[in-house]
């Protein structure tokens, strides 16, 4: 099981994981109060539903997020790193649409007396710790990714060697994969919004909804398979889909502001939301499939030895610099100069 061995490796996981208790902690006291605030009657309301779902997309994040730096740190992927000060600046972003949003549900439920009315009040200042708890972090994980970079490029040469053009076609790899696993969590927190907040969904269009939730990890899944395999086929089958799922969410952008009247009220509760969302998912599925075509570009170049190869050597021993005496000398008599040897 992969342990955290250099300092900067500690920092970036450190400083996660207090951001995610941290918040969590800010997220459950709101969640909590917000339930027990609550009048009786009202968990049906559209704008009842949208708090704790709100709530729960957020702590969903946090704990995804915890995830994925165990995993960029044992696969020292840098761009996986990089990747993450991105993913905590979204998340920024939503925790201060998020505040706005719980404020125009309150209201809305105050105006219809169904929650206690020093609820805001008494929340507000946990809503407003939660973005600047996650703006330090973003800062501080910026500053450890850039050492970071200098700490992993060497994994990279090591299992590389110095060819320019392979290290290239590596990087490209590892970005491929590492969207895909960004994919899902906005993939996922939209299609999750959707079902849960937006009332008066047609039946099919809700069970279409349902239904792609499974088959997006799926094929997520089959599109790193078919990467690290190298298979045309396979991959050309994942880009159909690519191109369905950007498809989609146009679609529903689009919907959300130019429908009938009626249909944008049934989106209003979580119309801001939807929309960063839905924005982020079609920029990140347009910059998959550029990346996805590069690297199927890329198949049959001898990539795919250093992907799938089983001889690596151990991560950890590869990190390790030893300064020794060579001899110069027969049988190793007689001192010679102190060269430096990669175990």
């Amino acid at each position: 099981m992969y342990r955290p061995n250099t300092p900067w490796t500690w920092a970036f996981s450190l400083v996660v994981l207090v951001q995610a208790m941290v918040a969590l902690g800010l997220e459950s006291y709101v969640f909590a109060r917000f339930q027990l605030d609550l009048e009786n009657g009202a968990s049906g309301l559209t704008e009842a539903r949208s708090i704790p779902t709100y709530l729960s997309l957020l702590i969903f994040g946090f704990l995804y997020q915890l995830i994925l730096v165990y995993d960029a740190l044992r696969m020292k992927n840098t761009i996986q790193v990089i990747g993450l000060c991105f993913y905590n600046l979204g998340i920024l972003v939503y925790t201060a649409i998020e505040m706005d949003q719980v404020h125009d549900a309150v209201v809305s439920l105050l105006g219809m007396n169904k929650i206690v009315p020093t609820f805001w009040n008494n929340t507000q200042p946990y809503l407003i710790a939660v973005p600047c708890v996650v703006g330090l972090v973003t800062l501080c994980m910026a500053f450890i990714s850039w050492k970071l970079y200098d700490e992993f490029a060497w994994t990279i040469y090591k299992q590389i060697s110095a060819d320019l053009r392979m290290k290239r076609r590596y990087l490209i790899y590892q970005i491929y994969i590492a969207i895909l696993k960004f994919d899902f969590f906005f993939f996922l927190g939209f299609s999750v919004q959707f079902l849960v907040i937006v009332s008066n969904t047609p039946n099919v269009e809700f069970g279409l909804t349902i239904a792609a939730l499974p088959v997006t990890i799926a094929v997520l899944i089959f599109a790193a398979w078919a990467c690290k395999r190298e298979s045309l086929w396979a991959s050309l089958f994942v880009m159909i889909w690519y191109f369905a799922a950007l498809a989609y969410f146009m679609f529903k952008l689009v919907r959300m502001y130019a429908s009938d009247q009626k249909r944008i009220q049934d989106y209003l509760p979580a119309r801001r939301t939807l929309t960063s969302f839905a924005v982020i998912t079609i920029l990140l599925m347009a910059i998959t499939i550029f990346v996805a075509c590069w690297c199927m570009r890329n198949y049959g170049k001898g990539l795919k030895q250093y992907v799938n190869s089983s001889k690596r050597r151990s991560r950890d021993a590869d990190d390790k610099l030893y300064l020794q005496d060579v001899p110069s000398g027969p049988g190793g008599a007689g001192e010679g100069p102190s060269r430096m040897v990669i175990d």
